[in-house]
């Protein structure tokens, strides 16, 4: 910027209208290509003080009726020290601060991308699939990208911390949970990383999206869940589980309220803050597992205390629910799983069966082909996955394009649950 008056007098005229749009495309080229002084500018549907600028600076003459000028930026440049002992480059400096040299901002940029995705790619999480995905999406929607520009990168780094530390799953055993302060402060030294809406909360769940498939919920019940999955908690109030017939050893409160509940068939709910502070070990040795009330509420309507043991996921299971089967799990207590015939339906019972053990219960390709003859099925969304318990089930599913909801097989179900 001008720095005293005799400058401001030797630039007053540069601030005039016929000057303004041709040095901001000057300033704007420039800029773009490293301050080179090649090509030319122009300027569209040009003003009368614009037009005889041009032909000031050119020498040629252009009419009123043109359109477009054009002026190369070697001849504004021969004009200015012409007429201000000092070329365009300076020029533009005085008027309106240093130019930026966008291509080296943009090598810088880029060098600090790879940097930041290097380090990602060190992660002991680097060869699951999910996480490999996970880092190229944020790569090509720009996430990164503004991320290097506002000076946060190291986010990505915390985001990575943060998935490293959640609990792994892969053993089968009474599922750990993590409390979100708890697990923010191991990861980053900041309790408050990740509560919801900040940027770090933001990044991981868009990764825990990405390993389960789904799309990062809206809602904040939705987002919490999504937590819940990958075994941390922001509330372990909220986090619940739905049980029927669920007797547990001890003398506990709980165990009390679950033994009367079981003796009368009455449905219960249990909160993770219960099933911590106060473990229960479930007395059956078989449990049976669905994922919608419907069914938990036809058992308990009909069968009552005559019902098997009963765990209703509600959708993807909780906490609290991974919590309560882990350590029935542990205790020695066998389980039947069983989801919705769709794509997220599969990802759940798989997880169950690589966490928990579990046996796929009535969810073969049969099971799915009777039910799917029944009719009320609607279309398969989202991204397809496999059914390792039965290859052919997914390639039925594949085939057909239909989902089907579990309520389907009510009455076959209901005859297990009365059998055991």
């Amino acid at each position: 910027m001008p720095t005293g008056p005799d400058e401001r007098r030797q630039y007053s005229d540069l601030r005039d209208e016929g000057w303004t749009r041709l040095l901001a495309a000057a300033r704007r080229r420039l800029e773009r290509s490293g301050s080179v002084l090649d090509g030319d500018i122009g300027l569209m549907r040009p003003s009368e003080a614009e037009r005889r600028t041009v032909i000031g600076v050119t020498g040629r003459y252009r009419p009123e009726t043109a359109q477009r000028l054009t002026v190369p930026l070697r001849d504004l440049d021969a004009y200015l020290r012409e007429r201000y002992g000092t070329g365009l480059l300076t020029t533009l400096s005085r008027l309106h601060g240093p130019l930026r040299d966008r291509p080296a901002e943009r090598a810088d940029e880029d060098t600090r991308r790879e940097l930041a995705l290097g380090s990602a790619h060190s992660s002991r999480l680097a060869g699951q699939e999910w996480f490999a995905a996970w880092l190229e999406r944020i790569a090509a929607d720009g996430t990164l990208t503004r991320l290097v520009r506002r000076g946060d990168a190291s986010l990505l780094d915390a985001a990575v911390r943060v998935l490293e530390r959640l609990p792994d799953h892969s053993e089968r055993a009474p599922a750990g949970v993590l409390p979100l302060p708890v697990l923010a402060e191991r990861a980053t030294g900041d309790t408050k990383a990740l509560v919801p809406g900040t940027p770090l909360e933001q990044l991981v769940l868009r990764a825990l999206a990405q390993r389960t498939a789904v799309g990062v919920p809206r809602e904040r019940a939705g987002r919490r869940a999504l937590w819940e999955s990958a075994g941390a908690t922001a509330d372990d109030l909220a986090s619940q589980v739905l049980v029927l017939n669920i007797s547990a050893r001890g003398d506990t409160v709980v165990c009390g309220w679950l033994r009367d509940a079981a003796d009368s068939g009455i449905p219960f709910r249990l909160t993770l803050h219960q099933l911590t502070t106060a473990p229960v070990v479930p007395a059956a040795r078989t449990v049976f597992v669905c994922e919608n009330p419907a069914v938990l509420r036809a058992a308990a309507g009909e069968l009552q205390d005559g019902s098997a043991a009963l765990v209703c996921t509600e959708g993807v299971p909780s906490a609290a629910c991974h919590r309560l089967l882990g350590d029935a799990v542990h205790a020695g207590a066998r389980l039947h799983w069983r989801a919705d015939f769709d794509w997220a339906g599969l990802r759940i019972t798989t997880d169950a069966v690589a966490r928990h053990g579990a046996r796929p219960w009535r969810m073969t390709a049969a099971d799915y082909t009777a039910a799917l003859g029944k009719g009320e099925s609607t279309p398969l969304t989202g991204p397809s996955t496999a059914s390792p318990w039965d290859p052919e089930l997914a390639r039925a599913m594949e085939e057909s394009g239909r989902t089907v909801m579990e309520e389907r097989l009510l009455p076959a179900l209901l005859s297990d649950l009365t059998r055991t």
